[in-house]
């Protein structure tokens, strides 16, 4: 059980900081872009590939090893950002940079988070070999 436990959980957080990347360079695609003519804004929609598994964890109370492994299996879609109109929206540099500071900070936490888990397993198998 721990070993599921432990593999999840690192799988999880590398997923997530991939996720995080991906949403990183899509940011900086788009501010690098923001004055260039004919361009598609993008943006990464991770909280829709996530969608399914918080479904079905709030209606079943956890989440199957296939949901999971699917989340896993998939790559993080991106799409393109459009106005109203259904045209490529207009950049916002001000709100890109915002994001990108605030995709950081989750990027941040990530890697704290895998460096704590990194930790607890490096003391449990210090700790088991006295």
């Amino acid at each position: 059980m721990l070993e599921g436990t432990e593999a999840i959980t690192g799988a999880s957080l590398v997923w997530a900081l991939d996720a995080a990347t991906l949403r990183h360079q899509a940011i900086a695609k788009n501010i690098a872009n923001a004055n260039a003519d004919n361009y598609v804004p993008v943006k990464v929609n991770f909280e829709a590939h996530v969608r399914d598994g918080r479904r079905e964890l709030q209606d079943r109370g956890r989440l199957s090893a296939g949901t999971v492994a699917g989340l896993f299996a998939t790559p993080v879609p991106t799409a393109a950002v459009l106005d109203a109109a259904g045209a490529p929206a207009k950049v916002q540099v001000d709100t890109e940079v915002a994001n990108m500071a605030q995709n950081s900070v989750h990027y941040q936490a990530l890697i704290k988070g895998l460096s704590r888990h990194l930790g607890i397993l490096a003391t449990a198998v210090s700790d088991g070999k006295r």
